[in-house]
């Protein structure tokens, strides 16, 4: 049985392991109250840990093989004996906020989708359920954190969830590409008239814009959807969330500016949009 003092040096090393990776989540989940914020930083490490693993190096069955690892480490920690550090910082949590190994598990699967030398997506479905796997369980298990009651904060994490990763997609569309990835869906592209397979000829595609238009038209009601579920149960208790919301829509805002022709140029949000995020949905009264 793990000892107070592993579980803490655990809870350490998932702090850090979160405040190296130089997201804005860090900063999102500075602003809970210690134990939930404790419990958000060991969910978050776990999802860098199995995010770093199919996008690094190595080969297919190699990182196929260390994601099963990873299966196997969930099922210690819900026997209660948990292996890896990021187990025992998650102990605590699962039993506080009874979060669920299903979502952790969908966490896994969707990054296997990563581990492999391409990414396709056959159609619109595909996408959507390789969303909800990435980004919508990490929001199903924070929603929990947060004190959501399960049935909202699973509605929350969907719409969110598409919302952000949609994001996502359309700002990497190009480097994505480069990898031999496109979660553009086939039969989205289809109706652009883009027959293509092949990601470069894809995205130099004259119709891609418009594709990609249509896209950022799904996302945009995923964040309106969003929107009207957090005025519904209440924005101060998902602070977190609504100020990952405000970062990722001026993202979307600013890809739309741009364009989708120029997809060399990087967008991303400056240090003083970052501050000024978070001084309006981070430490105001919302």
């Amino acid at each position: 049985m793990a000892s107070a003092r592993d579980i803490i040096a655990a809870e350490i090393q998932a702090r850090d392991l979160v405040r190296n990776s130089r997201s804005s989540f860090y900063w999102a989940m500075r602003i809970l109250p210690a134990n939930k914020r404790q419990a958000m930083y060991a969910i978050y490490a776990f999802c860098r840990i199995i995010d770093d693993i199919a996008d690094g190096a190595g080969q297919e069955l190699e990182k196929r093989a260390r994601l099963n690892f990873w299966r196997q480490q969930l099922d210690q920690l819900y026997q209660g004996n948990p292996g890896e550090f990021v187990g025992l910082a998650l102990l605590q949590p699962v039993r506080r906020y009874d979060l669920r190994q299903d979502d952790f598990l969908a966490v896994i699967e969707g990054m296997e989708r990563d581990a492999g030398p391409s990414v396709r997506m056959a159609n619109e479905a595909d996408l959507q359920a390789y969303c909800d796997a990435v980004a919508c369980s990490v929001g199903r298990l924070s929603n929990q954190v947060f004190g959501i009651d399960r049935v909202t904060g699973a509605a929350i994490a969907g719409a969110l969830g598409q919302a952000l990763q949609l994001t996502n997609i359309l700002r990497d569309v190009a480097e994505d590409a480069a990898c031999d990835r496109l979660y553009m869906p086939r039969d989205l592209l289809a109706r652009h008239g883009i027959e293509s397979d092949d990601p470069v000829t894809v995205i130099g595609d004259l119709e891609f814009p418009a594709a990609c238009r249509e896209l950022a038209g799904v996302a945009l009601e995923h964040y309106q959807n969003a929107d009207r579920l957090l005025d519904r149960c209440g924005r101060k208790r998902l602070r977190p969330a609504v100020l990952m919301m405000e970062n990722y829509r001026r993202v979307l805002a600013k890809l739309q500016r741009r364009g989708w022709r120029h997809l060399d140029r990087p967008v991303r949000l400056t240090l003083p949009e970052k501050i000024g995020v978070m001084v309006r949905y981070g430490w105001l009264p919302l």
